[in-house]
């Protein structure tokens, strides 16, 4: 049921793309429909399909989850799976959900149905916690709006191919559920983005891990050094010529190997690496680019930006 799973890949003609001598095939996609409860996690496990890969629509209109993945199944290749955010909240809805599950039957389309579950207390809990009304509870209370889309959703959740319950779960422990079920055999990625920066500039907000490299000497005083950048190779030769810069990448490389091993069982797929110097020019420019090209020799898909450079 996931990154790596084909058990839900089947084969079909493409309308209208007949050459003669031969008719145009197109694997259609895996589908994953992502249903249940409002509060019980929805959003979190679409997001976590995303993260694996997959090609994931929020709130589609089920008439057209069809049309979706007929459009899938002509992409030939770009789109193998598809997760399908369904947020039932009225009648007429529910009975095109059901018309689509029939129409997706009929042409031989394998689909699985994933159902978040929650108890009563602990959706109250979440809605209380954000302030926000249930959906369905009109002018009622929380509670009347939970029974409402419980009835509304009942035959769905028996159909359901995966049901969670996630009234004990946190965020990690429903990502690591999610993982076990889609993942595979290969452990998911993590994404990383290696951003260099001036500490005079500020630091940059969504920074997960912040580097200082102004413990080394700063070519901005070496005058043939200082019109260039960390990416000129007599820059990045000189600071890592310079004493502990190349223990500290070697340091720290292994430090994020045990990080990034622990961001992936906690369910943290994307990391931003901030390293900073005094301009974020030189020293920073160079350590990134050797800690961006390190982790990917690792195996981590990494993004290298350089959000001051260039400044001066």
């Amino acid at each position: 049921m996931t990154e790596r799973e084909e058990d839900g890949a089947q084969v079909s003609t493409a309308t209208g793309a007949t050459e003669p001598g031969g008719a145009a095939e197109a694997a259609i996609p895996e589908l994953v429909i992502i249903s249940g409860m409002s509060g019980a996690g929805r959003s979190t496990a679409a997001k976590c399909l995303e993260d694996l890969g997959w090609f994931v629509v929020d709130n589609l209109p089920p008439a057209l989850i069809p049309t979706m993945v007929e459009l899938g199944a002509r992409s030939q290749g770009n789109v193998a799976r598809i997760a399908v955010v369904v947020d039932v909240r009225g009648r007429r809805f529910f009975d095109n959900l059901r018309q689509s599950l029939a129409d997706l039957e009929a042409k031989n389309v394998t689909r699985r149905i994933v159902f978040l579950e929650s108890s009563d207390d602990a959706l109250v809990r979440r809605f209380e916690s954000v302030r926000r009304p249930h959906p369905l509870q009109g002018d009622g209370r929380i509670t009347d709006g939970i029974a409402a889309e419980r009835d509304l959703l009942r035959e769905l959740r028996g159909d359901a191919d995966l049901v969670i319950d996630t009234s004990s779960l946190n965020v990690h422990e429903l990502r690591a559920k999610m993982d076990a079920q889609f993942a595979g055999d290969e452990e998911p990625e993590l994404r990383a983005t290696v951003m260099s920066f001036g500490y005079k500039y500020g630091l940059p907000v969504d920074a997960d891990l912040v580097v200082d490299c102004r413990f080394l000497p700063n070519p901005h005083w070496v005058p043939e050094l200082r019109p260039y950048t960390g990416l000129n190779e007599e820059v990045s030769g000189y600071v890592f010529n310079q004493p502990g810069a190349k223990e500290f990448l070697d340091r720290y490389t292994e430090l994020l190997q045990l990080i990034a091993t622990g961001y992936r069982r906690e369910g943290k797929r994307y990391v931003t690496i901030a390293v900073g110097c005094t301009g974020g020019k030189h020293r920073s420019v160079a350590m990134s680019e050797k800690l961006a090209a390190r982790l990917a020799t690792e195996g981590v898909e990494t993004v290298v930006v350089h959000r001051d450079m260039g400044r001066e």
